[in-house]
């Protein structure tokens, strides 16, 4: 936003009425988003994000929706403003993108969209939201090249008039183009509507004082994150894991050191090299995965906005598995952030033992069917939660979205009304949460019978390891990915599916906390 007068006065009522407003105005977004969608992943699973930026790009105010998007936003506005001059962004410009090397997001599906907004003909605020497009099914994850089209922050309307040739390019892209059409025009209503919110506050209180509360805000994010990490003792916590998923042939070692010093915290990450499949995380996602990470373990009511990131600093090599450079593949990475995630709440557990909980699933397992007939094609993605990990003084949630996932169940009527896919089975699974005075959650079972002919993706973890408890806990039961009742293993990231056949997830549990006596 403008820079407010150092005179600019502002009380702490004024910044607490504007911060609830920014934080309104960006739940409205989300679920007029939600709201003008036609994809089931976005109607019905809800899986976008809105938020509210200053003129700079940092983040105000983001709706209490996904974590993983934060990683969206955080580059995107400071990318357009490296390529376009100030003065030749407009009233009614939206602009899109979706790469996650030229600040268009984490993954190719997430399309990103951002609407400036003008007081006084002065650029003073921006609205921002990303929807998954559940599109670029039976694609290679070798590079990122495979993974769909990519799109660098551009114009996609210039003052209210659409860029045909910069839609129509990214609609031949798609397969189906349709619903991604119908849905880009649900995120283009999410930002006019951001808009005309913005422009109510600043025609009530005024550009000046808005940008002075939104300092306010960032600064008081930074001073709790600050004050919470400051209860932490002094030192270094160490933790290590390993990653696998149907898409690695071999476990890979992850690890992090946490080192605490005051009021400011260091996260220096131990990774393999990046490799040649889609769970590369880049550094966005890292960032979005440590602000969730320490936020959740440390204060949760903290205002999720820019300010967190002040009191982090970040570490983990160029080109590895945690922090890949071009042209590494990412489409899976949400997998790999759910167990940097586990890294970091292993490592606070340490320093904190009495605070963290043990291990949830550790894992977004996803299946993205896709017809095999392009006469008649479909695609439809679903994403299952898991145990979550068991607390101090209470046991895990069962079957539940971990961390950086925060998706909706999609209601079975739903699924079997559009796609040609019956759910045989839906259920908690008996016997996967970990034990202890406290248990984990338990897992989900879902099975699903194929009616058309389809090729199937399989994503995932914790498929060869555990779900680790705390204090003697428990470790929650691995996942489990049957056809026809048989196991697979190794899960393959691909196969085909004939009509009748059935494919069975069953996913892990959380780990226990406290063993029994």
């Amino acid at each position: 936003m403008t820079q407010p007068s150092k005179t600019t006065p502002i009380s702490p009522v004024t910044v607490e009425v504007i911060g609830s407003a920014l934080a309104s105005i960006a739940e409205e977004m989300g679920e007029a988003l939600v709201r003008s969608s036609i994809s089931t992943n976005i109607k019905e699973r809800r899986d976008c994000s809105t938020a509210i930026c200053d003129a700079a790009g940092l983040i105000l105010s983001q709706a209490e929706h996904i974590p993983m998007h934060l990683g969206s936003f955080v580059a995107f506005i400071p990318a357009i403003l490296d390529r376009y001059a100030v003065a030749d962004i407009h009233p009614g410009d939206i602009f899109i993108g979706n790469d996650a090397y030229e600040g268009g997001g984490t993954h190719l599906p997430d399309f990103v969209l951002a609407e400036p907004v003008f007081c006084e003909n002065i650029l003073s605020a921006w609205v921002i939201n990303t929807a998954h497009h559940a599109d670029f099914a039976d694609r290679g994850h070798a590079h990122i090249f495979q993974e769909g089209i990519r799109i660098p922050p551009v114009r996609l309307v210039r003052q209210g008039v659409t860029e045909d040739a910069v839609q129509s390019m990214i609609l031949l892209n798609c397969q189906s183009p349709t619903e991604r059409l119908s849905d880009l025009r649900a995120q283009r209503a999410a930002c006019r509507l951001g808009v005309v919110r913005l422009k109510d506050l600043f025609r009530k209180y005024g550009a000046p004082t808005v940008a002075a509360a939104g300092q306010a805000l960032l600064d008081h994010a930074e001073r709790r994150l600050r004050a919470a990490i400051a209860t932490v003792p002094d030192g270094r916590y160490d933790f290590d894991d390993v990653f696998e998923s149907p898409e690695t042939p071999q476990p890979l070692p992850i690890g992090v050191t946490v080192s605490v010093k005051a009021d400011e915290m260091t996260l220096a990450f131990r990774a393999p090299a990046q490799v040649r499949s889609s769970v590369n995380m880049t550094y966005t996602a890292l960032f979005a995965t440590v602000c969730y990470a320490v936020k959740a373990a440390l204060d949760p009511d903290a205002p999720p906005n820019s300010g967190l990131a002040r009191p982090l600093h970040i570490e983990a090599p160029a080109g590895s598995l945690l922090n890949c450079v071009s042209p590494a593949a990412v489409n899976g990475r949400i997998n790999t952030c759910q167990r940097v995630v586990d890294l970091i709440h292993g490592a606070l557990a340490r320093a904190l033992p009495a605070r963290l909980p043990a291990a949830g699933c550790g894992a977004a397992v996803s299946a993205l069917f896709s017809s095999d007939n392009m006469a008649d094609h479909w695609i439809y993605l679903d994403v299952l939660g898991g145990g979550g990990g068991a607390r101090p003084a209470k046991s895990g949630m069962d079957g539940v979205q971990q961390h950086m996932t925060n998706t909706s169940n999609l209601p079975i009527e739903a699924l079997e009304m559009e796609y040609p896919l019956e759910v045989v089975n839906y259920a908690f699974r008996d016997g996967s949460a970990g034990e202890g005075r406290h248990r984990g959650g338990m897992g989900l079972s879902r099975i699903y019978k194929v009616l058309k002919p389809c090729w199937l993706e399989l994503d995932g973890s914790r498929l060869a390891t555990r779900p680790w408890g705390l204090d003697g806990g428990g470790e929650g039961m691995n996942c489990v990915i049957r056809v026809d009742g048989q196991v697979l293993d190794p899960v393959p990231p691909i196969l085909h599916l004939d009509a009748a056949q059935q494919i069975e997830i069953h996913t892990a549990g959380g780990g226990g906390y406290d063993a029994w006596g």
